[in-house]
């Protein structure tokens, strides 16, 4: 089955690859086709984004979707990053400037800064809407540690790890992440899906 991943990151798409490898899927990206939709994420949920790229890229391309919405939640925070997570130091931030913000924003916190990251993810083929969400809990810790990872992976530790998950081998990171548990998930939505179709 080929699938559209509605995404241009490549750190994802990595990580959605080695998730779908064992099975009959041939992932593609955004980044695979030189014309593809803007999507702009206004959903006030994780859910709801993942489900506006879903539908937006399928009406565009014709073929069945995959997509996700994820980011990191803050309990001293309210909640934040959030939905903003990718954009939370700006509409043209990066990684780096993103965890400056969310460090700077908990300097007048005492530790531990309880954290938790949150994926929803979707598949749309123009008929069914199949969805499925993964959360992992965790701390933020106040200086970067770690390569493998993306996003705020260097400054996140979950629950029961004493490294970030930007020093845990990618292997693990597949196993316990946020992303593998909501298309792991989704992914047999997907296959029991096709299987009765």
């Amino acid at each position: 089955m080929q699938l559209i991943f509605a995404s241009t990151n490549r750190g994802k798409l990595k990580e959605i690859e080695k998730l779908f490898d064992y099975y009959e899927f041939r992932i593609l990206s955004l980044a695979d086709f030189d014309n593809y939709p803007e999507i702009v994420e206004s959903g006030t949920t994780f859910f709801e984004n993942a489900k506006l790229k879903a539908e937006k890229t399928f009406n565009h391309f014709r073929i069945p979707v995959i997509a996700d919405d994820s980011g990191l939640c803050v309990e001293q925070l309210n909640g934040a990053p959030g939905v903003i997570s990718a954009r939370y130091a700006g509409e043209k931030s990066n990684d780096k400037k993103n965890i400056e913000r969310l460090l700077s924003e908990l300097k007048k916190f005492e530790t531990p800064h309880k954290a938790s990251f949150f994926c929803s993810a979707v598949f749309y083929d123009g008929q069914i809407l199949l969805s499925a969400e993964g959360e992992v809990k965790g701390k933020i810790i106040e200086e970067e540690k770690g390569s493998n990872g993306f996003g705020y992976d260097p400054v996140f530790i979950p629950d029961g790890f004493t490294q970030t998950m930007a020093e845990i081998s990618p292997e693990i990171k597949n196993k316990i992440s946020h992303r593998a548990k909501a298309f792991n998930d989704l992914k047999s939505l997907i296959i029991n899906y096709w299987r009765n179709k």
